[in-house]
């Protein structure tokens, strides 16, 4: 699904088969977000066109978005990329844009945190990642950056998970690697 030609709004078309293909991803995985009503998420949904379309990008490039929570006191669903994999359209980038500019040889494409940006999503931290990781299996071939803290940052590193030998990990690697088997995975409040 491609965005739209006005201001990151979906066509009519492409609404309709979002929608459709996230209420199939809902029914399917009721593990998920055990208890909440799919016409509640879809009315909400329905009120938020921007967040529509964040959501159609986080289809668009894999990460199969699914609700995994709700806040209810503000009435927020929280959806994460529920792939079984961290989407293959979201790798080969570094980190961020100071850890891109200051690559000076084979600079990969594009930065993780820009992308996320542009996508109108952010990054899981790592208690995010750790609480997708108990809804199943996730990244067992692939690996996931992650939101890095600024102490982490600042030292030039930065994080990222996978889930090897039955455990979930979290690791460093410098901000300017970057790997075709590493993504980085998204959330979204709606």
């Amino acid at each position: 699904m491609k965005a739209g030609k006005t201001k990151k709004e979906l066509s009519p078309q492409q609404r309709a088969e979002l929608l459709a293909a996230l209420q199939t991803r809902f029914e399917k995985n009721l593990n998920h977000h055990a208890g909440l009503d799919w016409a509640k998420v879809s009315a909400r949904l329905a009120a938020n066109p921007a967040k529509l379309w964040s959501l159609g990008e986080m289809e668009r490039t894999g990460g199969e978005p699914d609700v995994v929570g709700h806040d209810k006191k503000s009435g927020e669903f929280l959806f994460m990329d529920c792939s079984p994999q961290s989407p293959e359209a979201r790798a080969n980038l570094c980190y961020d844009r100071e850890a891109l500019d200051g690559r000076k040889k084979f600079p990969p494409k594009g930065c993780a945190t820009e992308l996320a940006a542009a996508m109108g999503v952010e990054l899981l931290d790592e208690e995010q990642y750790h609480a997708l990781q108990q809804l199943g299996e996730f990244d067992t071939k692939r690996s996931s950056w992650l939101k890095t803290p600024a102490d982490v940052r600042q030292l030039g590193g930065a994080l990222y998970g996978d889930r090897r030998f039955g455990r979930v990990f979290i690791y460093h690697n410098g901000a300017d690697s970057y790997y075709s088997g590493r993504g980085f995975r998204c959330w979204l409040k709606v």
